[in-house]
Order: structure tokens, then C-alpha cells, then sequence
């Protein structure tokens, strides 16, 4: 992978496998060094990839993000960021991925929110004999959503739809004039952090949200909010956009000029808070607005 990315489409991907005469599983570990230099840990400067392959046979590519000056649960871990390029692909399942270095539990846990997950097989390239392992092997007494809801129930990566629609009284955020040649995105950004928030994962919180991002260029990055049985290890919803952004092509941070918060009027969690924290930190001028939703059968637009 000379040019690494965070796609690879399942043409391409069987193709360089069969090339190297392995199969599309074997070929992951051998991708996963070039996509750690896609890595952002300026506090901890170490770089983690994870490298996975879903029932497309599309290849996904995963990489640490780290925030400097915010609390450490602000960071974006290399399975948590492969698991959310997953999703923004509309991919159903992981099959297998291969790591630069161990999972920590945090992610073990994380992983637990993928329908079969004791038998997506891994493989950590740091080890001295690297072998596929199921992930029941590293985490063997799991606790997961099957502990908390009902069978049937929608899964991280299952489509699904929050049946949400904004409130009447929603304004248009407050966007700078001149981006994109005049181009007004108001509109589109709002929307697409409605989109983002109808595909969020919040079973156990009841708790749906999205974000949309503008950067400089006219380019919109969404991310749904996702989260975990064991509640910590869930992912924000501006964390997910800013997935979407690195993945995208995105540079610094303080490119992105724009961000709207979509999140359920009177939601047990709210992300309005840390998320104008995180973005206050990363990108100072970017204008931020927050719009509250309603289930579809209240007033909405």
C-alpha cells in the first residue's frame, strides 16, 4: 500500500491479495505499518493502526487520535476509529482485523457491540509469533448488549433508523459568509447532523445524536453518536465526524469552520458540553449551533 487510505474497495483489495499469492485475511497484517503513519497521538506519540476486512471484502483502515489539553476519554482509539469507518460505509459486519499492538480492554469492550463478536479473529503484529485469534480468547467473560436488550434488537453496523425530525423552532446556524464561493451549506450541514443522528447507536441511553462538519473547502463530515453496553468505552458524536474528517482527507482541525450538534430534547445524555469543549480546543473559531429533535410522531419539519 504505497499511498495508504482508509478504504481499499473488495476489487482492489483481492486483487493486491492474490498478487501476493495469500489470502484477503493474510493480506491485513501486512497493510497494517503503512496505515500507522495515518496516525495522530501527539501526547502519547504512539501510533496504532488496526486494519480489518467486513463482509463486502472491503478493506478499512483504523488509526489513534489524540487531542492535546483534553481529558484522555476525549481520544479516539484505532478499533473505535476502524469500527466508525465501518459504519460511515454502510458495512454490516467485521469480519477480522489485524493490529499493531494488543486491544486495550476499553476496546475489547467496545467490539462487543458488533453482532458475533467472540468470533471476529485478530491478529497483533507486534507479537513474536503473530496467529488470527477470535476475540473471545482476549476477552472471555464478556459483558455485552445481550445483557441488556432484547434479542432482535439493532446492533452497532445493523441498519437502523432513530425515526427522529427537528423541531419547528430550529434555527439556521450561524455559518461564515465566503466559504466555497458563496455557497451557503446551512441547510445541508443541519441535515446531515440529523442524518448522522437517525443512525446513531444509543439502545441503552435512549440517547441519538449527530454531528455534521464544514470545513474550509465546502466539505461536509458527519459522525453518529455510538454506544457501548459498559457505557465508557462510548464513542461521541463529534469524535465519529472527526473520523470521518481524517478519513476524508481532512487536515488540521482548525479547518474545519463549521459544526452542528443534532440531539433528542430532553435527552438523559447530552453532548452539547463536550462536544463544544473538545471543538473550542481543536479549531477556536469554529462556529458551533445545537439543534434539538423529537421522535417523528411529535412537531416536526
Amino acid at each position: 500500500m504505497d499511498q495508504p487510505r482508509f478504504v481499499i474497495e473488495a476489487s482492489e483489495a483481492e486483487s493486491m491479495a492474490q498478487s501476493s499469492g495469500i489470502t484477503l485475511t493474510q493480506l491485513l497484517p501486512s497493510l497494517v505499518a503503512s496505515a500507522q503513519t495515518l496516525a495522530r497521538p501527539p501526547i502519547s506519540k504512539f501510533p496504532v493502526a488496526a486494519v480489518g476486512v467486513g463482509s463486502s471484502g472491503r478493506i478499512y483502515v483504523g488509526v489513534n487520535l489524540e487531542f492535546p489539553g483534553l481529558p484522555f476519554h476525549h481520544t479516539v482509539h484505532a478499533e473505535q476509529f476502524l469500527v466508525t469507518n465501518l459504519s460511515m460505509n454502510a458495512e454490516t459486519h467485521l469480519e477480522s482485523f489485524a493490529v499493531s499492538a494488543a486491544p486495550c480492554g476499553h476496546c475489547r469492550q467496545f467490539l462487543q457491540e458488533i453482532r458475533g463478536a467472540p468470533d471476529i479473529k485478530l491478529l497483533i503484529t507486534s507479537e513474536k509469533d503473530p496467529q488470527f485469534t477470535p476475540l473471545s480468547h482476549f476477552l472471555t467473560q464478556r459483558f455485552g448488549p445481550h445483557n441488556l436488550l432484547h434479542k432482535g434488537v439493532p446492533l452497532l453496523l445493523e441498519p437502523h433508523h432513530n425515526a427522529l425530525s427537528l423541531l419547528l423552532n430550529n434555527d439556521l446556524p450561524i455559518i461564515p459568509n465566503g466559504i466555497s464561493n458563496g455557497y451557503s451549506p446551512n441547510a445541508e450541514l443541519k441535515f446531515a447532523a440529523l442524518e448522522a443522528a437517525n443512525n446513531s447507536h444509543s439502545p441503552y441511553s435512549g440517547s441519538p445524536s449527530g454531528v455534521a462538519l464544514l470545513d474550509s473547502q465546502g466539505n461536509i463530515f458527519k459522525g453518529s453518536y455510538m454506544e457501548s453496553a459498559a457505557y465508557n468505552p462510548s464513542l461521541g458524536p463529534l469524535q465519529a465526524a472527526l473520523v470521518a474528517y481524517v478519513a476524508g482527507g481532512g487536515g488540521d482541525y482548525d479547518k474545519v469552520v463549521a459544526a452542528v450538534l443534532v440531539e433528542k430534547d430532553g435527552a438523559v445524555i447530552r453532548q452539547e458540553h463536550t462536544a463544544r469543549l473538545l471543538l473550542h480546543s481543536i479549531s477556536p473559531h469554529c462556529h458551533f449551533k445545537v439543534f434539538l429533535c423529537y421522535l417523528l410522531e411529535k412537531k416536526f419539519i
